[in-house]
């Protein structure tokens, strides 16, 4: 494993102006949100640093976590909507009839389907728009590589979290959905203003330096290094939200 880089004592630099972090395996406890989270969160929204949700989970979700948790917004589906604190949702990618979209989603899932006659649709794939999600327990790394080959050559989009796997429209990505919100909703503020966190495959896109230069990944993160393109530029020592705590309390030293 590469060298692994922990969180500057120095601060970062530029100072963040948006704090946009994965949800699942970043913000939780095994699968669930504490009341530590809550308080770190309006501990960011009394310095004045913003806090955006770019989670793989459905619009359905998602819809609701913007509107009741201390954030600016929530993006769903790896990229694929936005929900604005307050304001109507904002599609991310171009899709012009969702209705077929999600029947030639569920084409591609049958195809996987006979592959590997296990794969059962996720409990939350009923809320999504954009994206197609299936549980990942019970399969390999070895699966999950041929996978990726299988719907490359189906043109199609693939990754996965902590949670479950991904079919997509080639090019949506958590990472092109922040590049628009922040344009759209955020500006001036740079990407070099911007401040990643994740831990998963499916942030990888957020980890790209070419793109947003400020990243840090909880410790769990590790798990998955070997297999990432790209690298958080900093990693915690702590997993999960003690990790996204642990960096909070970075944050709080240099505001």
């Amino acid at each position: 494993m590469g060298e692994v880089q922990p969180l500057p004592s120095h601060g970062f630099s530029p100072r963040p102006q948006l704090l946009a972090t994965d949800m699942d395996g970043t913000l939780t406890r095994q699968g669930k949100f504490t009341p530590a989270l809550l308080q770190g969160l309006e501990q960011l929204q009394g310095l004045g640093l913003p806090v955006m949700i770019v989670t793989g989970r459905s619009a359905g979700w998602v819809n609701g976590l913007a509107h009741y948790l201390p954030v600016v917004g929530a993006m769903a589906e790896n990229g694929g909507i936005y929900f604005p604190h307050n304001g109507p949702p904002e599609p991310l990618v171009d899709i012009p009839n969702l209705v077929a979209h999600r029947q030639l989603l569920q084409q591609a899932f049958a195809q996987l389907q006979w592959r590997w006659p296990q794969l059962r649709e996720s409990d939350d794939n009923r809320f999504r728009l954009t994206d197609w999600t299936f549980d990942i327990e019970g399969l390999t790394q070895a699966d999950l590589d041929e996978m990726a080959q299988l719907c490359q050559s189906l043109a199609w989009g693939f990754t996965y979290s902590t949670v479950q796997c991904h079919l997509f429209t080639l090019g949506q990505s958590k990472a092109a959905g922040l590049q628009r919100v922040v344009e759209r909703y955020f500006a001036p503020i740079a990407a070099t203003e911007v401040l990643t966190v994740g831990d998963s495959p499916n942030d990888e896109s957020m980890f790209n330096p070419a793109l947003f230069p400020q990243s840090v990944g909880v410790a769990n993160v590790t798990d998955y290094w070997p297999r990432l393109t790209y690298h958080p530029t900093y990693v915690t020592q702590a997993a999960e939200v003690a990790g996204f705590l642990e960096l909070i309390e970075a944050l709080v030293q240099f505001f």
